[in-house]
């Protein structure tokens, strides 16, 4: 299935096409076969790598984190009125990290100060997919592959839940942290990757939207303790036994559905469950990750990790025109991210570290793609859904800033799980365009550079619908084995 979008068409009127068509796939994948195909399939023979990380973390920075602003800091001009836009790069200066030689930008001080333990690739790039829409670059980053497609794409958390299992039987395998499904702009992307695929429900995200209320999802109802809530479950487990509307599902969808059960009353039943309750955590502990959703979504990253989780995403939550989405105030709200993050991303590398962690925690930073003043996508692209406002000269602060779609070039982070520490990788220009100009990583690169420190072969793959479906597009992802310590 093709996806082509009409050039003039209003941003909302191509999300809405995009999400009808990318909906219309989904739901035929799932009334079709696929859960029948999965039934008969056979995990695909190939030679897994030896494991360097038991568990992932993704910190992921939903909108478009600007490079230039955070990890790849180019010239610095500061705000002043009359400033050619043509000339504005950075809008942070530099600092020094603590390697030797390497800068990032103000703001992230304490991200600075452990650096020393990080991989930092500077030349990831990304595709235009035919229109720079956030939610088609999100799909893309998150699954591997560019919707809509005929099947539904499990989310990276989902193939790791699947092919490794869990560490720990009573947690959750792929948890979800920070992001709503509900009331926010452009749900219904989100849930397009936001779920375990193909594999089915056992092996989709559990959603915790608010940490501090994380807790609550894994305790039962005060009215359905005891007795009366083991009676409880089995009463729906019979519910959906006999639904009269089963005949719509496959038995493969049955099952998972009341897998997925088991595993929810097995949690909701287990003192393991605590790790879900941040406030447990000891104060001097907790206080440095303070009080944001997305610091106390790293702290309870962290106690789910330890507790046995496998893949945990953490979000500062993607919300159009919020956080990393910076089309106006750039600066501004650049200012407020850098805050927001940093304490929290480096309270969480050295609890790691000083619990012996980090070794095998890969705990990775990335967006869907990068920021420039100028460019939309890449030098040339006739990619559609691009900005047509044009700023020459800096009039105002809420021009000050990176507001634009960028793709040829941004930065992702990775600590521990196997990766060097210390360690810079490729290199964007200089002075704009700011395009990867040496060892350029494409997604299908670092998915397999991330499945391969997981024990995962980049050529896994399944037989969906009499064809193998894999972890990495077609396969061909080659992990960057430069990285590996």
């Amino acid at each position: 299935m093709s996806f082509e979008v009409d050039p003039t068409a209003p941003k909302h009127i191509v999300r809405r096409d995009f999400l009808r068509r990318l909906s219309a796939a989904s739901a035929a994948t799932l009334a079709c076969g696929t859960p029948r195909a999965l039934r008969a399939a056979q995990h695909l023979a190939v030679e897994q790598p030896t494991a360097t990380a038991d568990a992932c973390i993704l910190i992921w920075m939903g909108g478009g984190m600007a490079a230039p602003d955070t990890f790849d800091p180019k010239r610095y001009e500061p705000l002043r009125r009359g400033l050619p836009v043509k000339d504005m790069l950075s809008t942070f200066p530099a600092i020094d990290t603590s390697v030797s030689g390497l800068r990032i930008c103000r703001g992230l001080p304490q991200i600075a100060e452990v650096m020393d333990r990080a991989t930092l690739i500077r030349s990831a790039v990304q595709p235009d997919l035919g229109s720079i829409l956030h939610s088609r670059h999100q799909y893309h980053w998150h699954t591997g592959y560019v919707p809509p497609q005929t099947v539904a794409c499990p989310h990276l958390g989902a193939w790791i839940a699947r092919v490794l299992g869990p560490l720990n039987p009573v947690i959750p395998a792929f948890i979800n942290i920070g992001q709503r499904l509900e009331g926010v702009g452009e749900s219904e992307e989100l849930k397009a990757f936001t779920t375990g695929g193909f594999f089915g429900t056992e092996f989709g995200p559990m959603n915790l939207p608010f940490p501090a209320d994380a807790a609550q999802s894994v305790r039962p109802p005060r009215s359905m303790t005891g007795g009366r809530f083991v009676s409880r479950n089995k009463l729906f487990r019979n519910l959906v036994e006999q639904n009269p509307h089963r005949k719509f599902m496959s038995d493969y969808q049955q099952e998972s559905m009341l897998r997925s059960f088991d595993n929810a009353y097995r949690l909701l039943s287990s003192g393991h469950r605590d790790a879900f309750d941040i406030s447990r955590e000891p104060e001097p502990s907790r206080t440095p990750y303070g009080e944001s959703r997305f610091g106390q979504g790293c702290l309870l990253a962290r106690r789910l990790v330890e507790s046995g989780a496998r893949f945990v995403e953490v979000t500062t939550e993607y919300v159009p025109f919020l956080h990393w989405d910076t089309h106006t105030n750039g600066h501004e709200t650049l200012e407020r991210m850098h805050s927001e993050i940093d304490l929290p991303i480096a309270r969480l590398i050295r609890d790691l570290e000083l619990r012996g962690m980090l070794d095998r925690t890969l705990v990775v930073i990335a967006s869907e793609f990068s920021r420039d003043a100028l460019i939309e996508g890449v030098p040339g692209s006739t990619a559609t859904d691009q900005a047509t406002d044009r700023v020459d000269l800096i009039t105002e602060i809420k021009h000050y800033g990176l507001h634009r779609h960028f793709t040829g070039g941004t930065s992702v982070v990775m600590f521990g799980g196997g990766m060097k520490r210390g360690f810079v990788y490729g290199r964007t220009a200089d002075e704009r365009p700011l395009i990867a100009i040496e060892n350029p990583v494409s997604i299908a690169d670092l998915h397999a550079t991330i499945m391969t420190a997981m024990g995962i072969s980049p050529q896994t793959g399944f037989d969906i619908e009499g064809r193998p479906f894999y972890v990495t597009q077609d396969g061909q992802g080659k992990a960057v084995q430069e990285l590996f310590a």
